[in-house]
């Protein structure tokens, strides 16, 4: 392992000004690090106005095992539309947007990469390979860590009345591990040293610490949020779009999937399609997080033990059961247009479905799910979709020169 104790007194570049992107920016900067925020044109208009004024406040519950807490009003160092400005001597850039807006980002970041830097992408969702894609298309040999983590350090969200947002982030919870690799595998243990230099991992490093993943698929595979959010949305569509309506009483966005939508037979849907994940990183030969089935069949899910972590015998620390109330878990989606239909299915559904396919692993849950979405949006997301294995550049790959690739960066095309 390399000593990556030359990030310290670094800039941190923050690429996203959505409520990950500027809670990673606050928490980095109120844990004492020169911290730059960038997000791209028309979108910076909005999610980055009045910033240099106000600063970003940070509070919220922050619930985790450790009462690991940061809160406070940053004043970034840098807010900026400029890329170049942006990344510029940074050590460390987090790429923290939604994955629809990685190619447009990583376009604008490749010709500013810089021997020694890192580039961390929350959460990952096939961020890696894409990015490692463009910049052979794009001629950079820049020698650059590139790695992905399987969720953000926190579940947050942007304060906001009537469309308005505040330059205000609130944190429902914090990460004490997350499991993240490196694309190829062989400098996942230079990017997890990299992580202490981040303070916005500060919970995790000081937590349970990161889990080290087996290749940059395992981390896509640890994404919880393709098996956790679309059933949960699709089969509670009925409770979603009658919050309000037919529930009355009830402000549209205070329905909660995890609260609201959850029920023992939607925790079943979302276990199988786990098990057709494991079949798919059991055929490639990767790794993928290990979940008892109980883990299912609470309001959080298996996403408890991420903040929560587990016990002496490898149980959650909490349960949140499905035959009580709990206010627990974060608030949305509001309609099937959220992300969690609109990113979750064509990105991660669809690419498992890919995989399955190339590699002949069935998956009969997943492409259920696919099919019923694309319904919804009365489009098929299997042929609309770009995310595909040659978009992100590892169609036709026999399993043998996909894993050469994973592993050691070996790209015969």
């Amino acid at each position: 392992m390399s000593n990556m104790e030359y990030l310290k007194d670094k800039p941190i570049a923050v690429l996203g000004g959505g409520a990950v992107g500027k809670t990673i920016a606050a928490d980095s900067k109120l844990g004492g690090a020169t911290v730059r925020l960038f997000d791209t044109v028309p979108f910076a208009e909005k999610s980055l106005a009045g910033l240099d004024k106000t600063g970003i406040l940070l509070d919220g519950v922050q619930h985790n095992r450790d009462c690991f807490e940061r809160s406070g009003r940053a004043h970034l160092d840098l807010v900026t539309s400029d890329i170049a400005k942006a990344v510029e001597g940074a050590g460390i850039i987090c790429v923290a947007c939604g994955s629809w807006g990685h190619e447009p980002i990583f376009r604008q970041l490749i010709p500013h990469l810089e021997d020694g830097q890192v580039i961390m992408i929350f959460a990952d969702n096939f961020g890696c390979l894409l990015l490692r894609k463009l910049m052979r298309e794009m001629g950079c040999t820049k020698k650059v860590i590139i790695g992905g983590w399987s969720s953000a350090p926190y579940g947050t969200r942007i304060e906001n009345i009537n469309g308005y947002q505040f330059p205000h982030v609130g944190v429902k919870y914090r990460a004490i591990t997350l499991r993240g690799a490196a694309l190829p595998m062989k400098d996942t243990d230079d990017f997890i040293e990299a992580s202490k230099y981040l303070p916005a991992m500060d919970a995790v490093t000081q937590g349970d610490g990161p889990a080290k993943g087996k290749t940059i698929l395992d981390i896509d595979f640890a994404n919880v949020n393709p098996v956790i959010h679309v059933p949960a949305t699709i089969l509670g569509v009925s409770t979603m779009e009658n919050w309000g309506v037919i529930f009355c009483g009830h402000d549209k966005t205070t329905y909660s999937m995890y609260s609201h939508g959850l029920c023992p037979s939607i925790c079943e849907v979302q276990y199988q399609f786990y098990n057709e994940e494991i079949a798919l990183a059991k055929a490639i030969g990767v790794g993928i997080p290990q979940y008892k089935k109980q883990m299912f069949f609470s309001r959080r899910s298996v996403l408890t033990q991420e903040y929560m972590g587990l016990d002496k015998d490898g149980n959650d620390n909490v349960v949140f059961p499905l035959d009580q109330p709990s206010n627990e878990g974060n608030t949305g989606p509001n309609s099937i247009n959220h992300r969690y239909l609109t990113e979750d299915v064509p990105i991660g559904c669809k690419i498992y479905h890919d995989l399955g396919v190339q590699y002949g692993v069935p998956t009969p849950i997943i492409d259920s799910m696919i099919t019923i979405a694309g319904a919804f949006h009365q489009k098929n997301f299997f042929e609309t979709s770009r995310y595909n294995l040659t978009y992100l550049g590892i169609d036709n790959m026999p399993k043998e020169e996909l894993l050469a690739y994973l592993n050691n960066g070996v790209y015969n095309r």
